[in-house]
C-alpha cells in the first residue's frame, strides 16, 4: 500500500496501540518475495514514518546512481546491493527486460545492483524513511518535488482524509501540482479549504510547492491492497483516456466520477 506518514504514524501509536505497542511498519515488495526493511517488536526503537532497519542479511542501502552512499537527511535511491534467497530472478520470456527494470539504474563499485524505484533517507540514526516512487516527483520551475513530500504536508489538516498530488503539464513551470483531496466532511467550505491547503504547504515546504489546481472528491482509485492508483489520475488531470485496467480496483466506478468532477 501507501507509506504511512508521520501523523497517521503517531494517532496509531498514541490512539490504537496506547503508546505501548510497536508498530511494524516494513518495507518489501512483490518482487522482494518478503520484507526487507522492519523493525524487530519490542526490541528496535521506533520512529514515526521510520521503516527503521534492514533485516538481518539484507543489505539496503541509501545511494546515488553511481553508487556513493547519499548524505544524511537527503533523498536518495533505495538499493538492495547483495543477492538475498527471495529475489526475483528473472521476468518471464524476458531476461533483458528484467536487466534494464530493475538493474539497469544504479550502479556501485562498477556493477548494477537492485534497484527497487522508491526513493529513501537516512537520518543521523541510520535509520530508512521510504520517500516514495522516484518516478513520483513533479518539476515545478526546475525543482524536484516528491508527491509524497507534498501528500503528507497536506494531510497535516486534521479535516482532510486522503490527499493524492500528480503533476500536469504548466506553459511556465513545466509542470504544476494537481491535487485530489478527499474531505473528512463533505460539506466543508472548500474555497476555505484551498486557502488552509496552500497556506499549509507553503508553511511546510515552500513556495514552490503551492497547488495550481485542486479538485474534492469522494474518493480517489485505490487497488484492494490500498495502493493509490496515480497514473489514472495523472490521465484524468492532463484530460487523456483512461486506458489503465481498472478491474483490479476497489471500486471502478470512482473513476468515471473523479472523470466528471475534474471535467465538469
Amino acid at each position: 500500500g501507501e507509506p504511512i506518514d508521520p501523523p497517521a504514524w503517531k494517532w496509531y501509536y498514541e490512539v490504537v496501540g496506547a503508546k505501548k505497542a510497536s508498530i511494524v511498519d516494513t518495507w518489501w515488495q512483490t518482487e522482494t518475495g518478503g520484507h526487507m526493511i522492519s523493525p524487530l517488536p519490542g526490541a528496535t526503537p521506533i520512529k514515526p514514518g521510520c521503516a527503521t532497519f534492514p533485516l538481518p542479511g539484507i543489505m539496503a542501502e541509501v545511494i546515488e546512481q553511481d553508487g556513493t552512499p547519499t548524505p544524511v537527511g537527503e533523498k536518495g535511491f533505495l538499493c538492495i546491493t547483495k543477492p538475498w534467497p527471495s529475489m526475483i530472478r528473472t521476468i518471464w520470456g524476458d531476461p533483458e527486460r528484467f536487466k534494464k527494470s530493475y538493474f539497469g539504474d544504479c550502479k556501485k563499485d562498477g556493477k548494477p545492483v537492485y534497484f527497487s524505484g522508491d526513493g529513501a533517507m537516512i537520518d543521523e540514526d541510520g535509520y530508512i524513511t521510504i520517500t516514495g516512487r522516484t518516478d513520483d516527483v513533479i518539476n515545478v520551475s526546475g525543482h524536484r518535488i516528491g508527491t509524497a513530500e507534498i501528500e503528507s504536508a497536506i494531510k497535516k489538516i486534521d479535516s482532510i482524509a486522503v490527499s493524492a498530488v500528480v503533476g500536469k503539464p504548466h506553459d511556465i513551470k513545466g509542470e504544476g501540482i494537481f491535487a485530489y483531496i478527499v474531505l473528512k466532511d463533505p460539506d466543508a467550505d472548500q474555497e476555505e479549504m484551498k486557502i488552509n491547503i496552500n497556506q499549509t504547504l507553503k508553511s511546510e515546504i515552500g513556495a514552490i510547492a503551492l497547488c495550481d489546481e485542486i479538485v474534492f472528491v469522494p474518493d480517489v482509485p485505490k487497488t484492494r491492497s490500498g495502493k493509490i492508483m496515480r497514473r489514472i489520475l495523472r490521465s484524468i488531470a492532463k484530460g487523456e483516456a483512461i486506458t489503465q485496467d481498472t478491474s483490479t480496483l476497489e471500486d471502478p466506478s470512482i473513476v468515471p466520477t473523479i472523470e466528471g468532477i475534474v471535467r465538469g
